[in-house]
């Protein structure tokens, strides 16, 4: 979409790009359609917030689950996003709390707006939402407790942009990553990057 508008907007322009994360695409699409630019940065790059406290817990990837779960049930009051990779593991996620009697719902691109608009009401109520990284882009919502990811994204702007979404206007919140072994590497960049510690849950 972007690309398709940006195609279209005259030569001459002045143009500012604001991102709380440089992902590769976007860095992209700076580079083929601006003049020149210059880039200021606020703070560090993909530094960890500050308030968020980062957390870990390491089981056999047919576990993740259970653990999501495990973790639902320690925190009773939490109200939480947990990110997942694909569309099709967000609506599994979501189908399969609502089955087990959790307040739950998923967010992803097949929603319709009306869809879209009836999910984020029932989840400003206080429950867990599951979405896709892109349906996720956006959302503005105050007082999330927790952030949750079902597995760690492939790029570390992604991460920080995700756990980037609790602890914020001072308040403090969880970042949990529910991660098998193969993803212990990542999570060790991930950790060198935002400058934070991942404590084991």
């Amino acid at each position: 979409s972007i690309n398709e508008i940006l195609s279209r907007v005259p030569d001459e322009r002045s143009m500012l790009l604001f991102s709380a994360t440089m992902p590769p695409d976007i860095g992209r699409i700076a580079k083929k359609y601006m003049h020149s630019p210059r880039e200021i940065v606020i703070g560090s790059k993909n530094e960890g917030a500050k308030n968020v406290k980062h957390i870990y817990y390491l089981v056999h990837a047919k576990d993740k689950y259970l653990a999501l779960k495990r973790i639902a049930d320690y925190y009773p009051s939490i109200y939480g996003i947990i990110f997942c990779r694909t569309r099709l593991e967000t609506q599994e996620i979501a189908d399969a709390l609502i089955k087990d009697g959790y307040n739950a719902d998923s967010l992803h691109g097949d929603l319709s707006q009306q869809q879209r608009d009836a999910v984020m009401q029932k989840f400003r109520l206080r429950n867990l939402l599951v979405p896709t990284d892109v349906a996720a882009r956006g959302l503005d919502v105050d007082n999330l407790t927790h952030v949750i990811n079902y597995g760690l994204p492939e790029d570390i702007e992604t991460y920080t942009h995700r756990s980037g979404r609790t602890g914020r206007a001072g308040k403090t919140g969880t970042s949990i990553a529910i991660i098998h072994v193969k993803e212990k590497r990542r999570m060790r960049d991930i950790e060198r990057i935002i400058g934070k510690k991942f404590e084991k849950g």
